[in-house]
């Protein structure tokens, strides 16, 4: 894998904080290029270097965070459900500012939903509908169940403040997840 410019990631990094702040102060189809330049502290062309339009700014952003879930996922499949969840609950609460900013507001329904297909496409390898007391339950129907209530849990968790701890939150979660898969 090729290394990137440090120029280049400070660039990116700008960019990407920039976009997550002005998504506190307004929707995203209000922000426009020059907002993001302004506060940014780089030209419009540099933006158009990195990113088509502050769509595809947000898409990559998106794509990075879930395509981290993605590797921690994987890093933990040897893992109990509640200790796979921890690591979950640490990258969420590491990450706070993005993940509020995605599920606490309403300033990107695209996240929840790109968000609830990973969720989905991970649980799907999970769940056994051949036995036990998912017995006879069609496998689209409990694997859309089991995401969705994670999801509801962890926007409840962002949109709430964290009401509880990043640790109780994956002992309860990961609890839970255990008792339906």
């Amino acid at each position: 894998m090729a290394k990137v410019d440090r120029r280049i990631q400070k660039t990116q990094e700008a960019l990407k904080n920039a976009i997550l702040e002005l998504m506190a102060q307004k929707n995203l189809d209000d922000i426009t290029i020059q907002d993001l330049s302004d506060r940014a502290n780089v030209s419009r062309g540099t933006i158009y270097l990195h990113y088509a339009d502050k769509f595809d700014l947000l898409d990559k952003l998106i794509e990075s965070h879930i395509n981290e879930l993605r590797r921690l996922c994987e890093s933990a499949s040897d893992l109990d459900l509640v200790s796979a969840t921890l690591i979950w609950a640490e990258y969420f609460e590491s990450n706070y500012p993005f993940f509020s900013m995605m599920l606490a507001s309403k300033g990107a329904p695209y996240f929840r939903n790109r968000f609830l297909d990973y969720l989905v496409e991970e649980l799907r390898s999970g769940v056994d509908v051949t036995k036990g007391k998912n017995q006879g339950l069609l496998e689209d129907v409990l694997v859309q169940f089991i995401a969705s209530a994670q999801l509801g849990v962890v926007e409840w968790w962002f949109t709430h403040a964290r009401p509880v701890t990043h640790q109780v939150l994956a002992e309860q979660l990961g609890t839970l997840l255990e008792r339906n898969i």
